[in-house]
């Protein structure tokens, strides 16, 4: 086998003048690297995006050729507008010394700081005897927004790595709720990467060349991959529906206004440890919906357990999606137009604010029921946790006429450090 494949070197330097990286440019794949081998601990990184890769000019291609900054006062894929695709994953740490801990971070930062701008890891060699550095399935891919959001579990703080005494007070695991059935299986983790981009194989690819990056370190513990409807699809850019058909995430903050974002989203100062002073925590909850059951309600019955219409959007009688959402309007009989425990209206009246930045899900069947397994990947961010979510997901387990077509079966929390500065690196300010 070694024989045949030096050989196959050797008759390419002699006789043709085509690289395997030229092959991958004309064919815009990366079928030949599909080894999940480790690429060692000194790997250097280094952009090799193709210059010669064609610009469309195309208003639908925009959202392919945009690059996010990785570096900035905050992580992106926080504030930044939600894109087509995500890919979650949790890991467990499996590295026994903080110094391998923060190696792992310095090198997944290199990585990040490439990926986000569509380049190749590694150097772009032509040795067959070694695994490629990149994995490969992206090459010749546009940037496509990709952002990779990094944070941490309460199991981190666990004391094997001596930074029991810098968790923050928040940070534990999440209490049982109203409902929850929970799974082991979507639960937890040391470490939370969300991974997102306006292509899934881009996505995708960039969470695969992480857990290739952390091999002897961290291990995937579990991932979950979402979606909603793509830009292409949808021009105009407006609220993406769920798998219910509704529109989801209308009365989300204003992410483009400083002083609400740092009284909704980003830690401050004197929130807890300084190390997360302009980060956030960030909520995962895997929620199945029951679609079969779903998909035999009236629709009156669908817009009375959301308290809004489904074809505008708008809350019960109003016209316009952003139209201002009245608790006190009654009918002609008297009872509130926006009902008793519609989600709106549950959620409304605890007053609690959340950024939401949820994706739907479908992972197949269920072969134990039958049925479909999808639903909603809820991912949200909160300055606190205890004021913020905790409260408003209790009120929520507790009334909310949706319970009865959704079940809570994944459930983990993170604290996201803030941005990285250039020159330093993810969780620099914790490690």
């Amino acid at each position: 086998m070694a024989d045949k494949r030096n050989q196959g070197n050797s008759n390419r330097s002699e006789g043709s003048s085509i690289s395997r990286r030229d092959l991958l440019k004309m064919a815009g794949i990366g079928g030949a690297g599909l080894l999940l081998g480790g690429a060692g601990v000194g790997v250097l990184f280094k952009s090799t995006t193709d210059s010669s890769a064609s610009a469309s000019t195309s208003p639908s291609n925009n959202s392919y050729h945009e690059a996010i900054p990785f570096y900035g006062e905050h992580q992106a894929g926080i504030a930044t507008p939600a894109q087509d695709f995500v890919v979650f994953a949790s890991f467990d740490v499996t590295a026994s010394s903080v110094d391998e801990v923060r190696k792992l971070f310095q090198e997944w930062t290199a990585a990040a700081a490439i990926i986000t701008q569509g380049g190749m890891i590694g150097e772009d060699n032509e040795n067959l005897n070694v695994p490629p550095s990149d994995t490969g399935e992206a090459a010749g891919l546009q940037p496509s927004k990709t952002t990779l959001t990094f944070g941490v579990g309460p199991s981190f703080f666990d004391g094997r790595f001596g930074l029991a005494g810098r968790k923050p007070a928040e940070l534990a695991d999440l209490p049982a709720f109203n409902g929850d059935a929970l799974r082991p299986e979507w639960m937890g983790g040391d470490i939370g990467v969300q991974a997102c981009a306006n292509d899934m194989q881009v996505a995708f690819r960039a969470i695969r060349n992480l857990a290739r990056i952390a091999r002897g370190k961290a291990a995937l513990r579990w991932t979950q991959e979402g979606f909603q409807r793509t830009g292409g699809a949808d021009p105009s850019g407006g609220t993406a529906r769920n798998l219910m058909g509704f529109k989801d995430g209308t009365g989300n903050p204003d992410v483009t206004d400083d002083a609400k974002m740092n009284e909704v989203v980003w830690t401050q100062a004197g929130d807890g440890p300084q190390w997360m002073a302009g980060g956030s925590y960030m909520v995962v909850r895997r929620i199945r919906i029951r679609v079969e059951v779903w998909d035999r309600s009236t629709l009156g019955d669908q817009e009375v357990t959301f308290g809004r219409h489904r074809a505008s959007g708008a809350p019960l009688g109003s016209e316009k999606e952003f139209d201002k959402i009245d608790l006190e309007r009654k009918d002609e009989k008297g009872k509130p137009i926006i009902p008793i425990g519609a989600h709106i209206r549950v959620a409304k009246e605890n007053g609690v604010e959340i950024l939401r930045r949820s994706f739907s899900y479908s992972s197949g069947l269920d072969t134990r029921t039958g049925q479909l397994d999808a639903g909603l990947l809820f991912v949200a961010f909160n300055r606190n946790v205890a004021k913020q979510f905790i409260p408003m997901q209790r009120t929520l387990a507790a009334s909310d006429r949706l319970n009865e077509y959704i079940e809570h079966n994944g459930s983990a929390l993170f604290a996201c450090f803030p941005g990285v500065k250039e020159g330093g690196y993810i969780g620099d300010t914790l490690l």
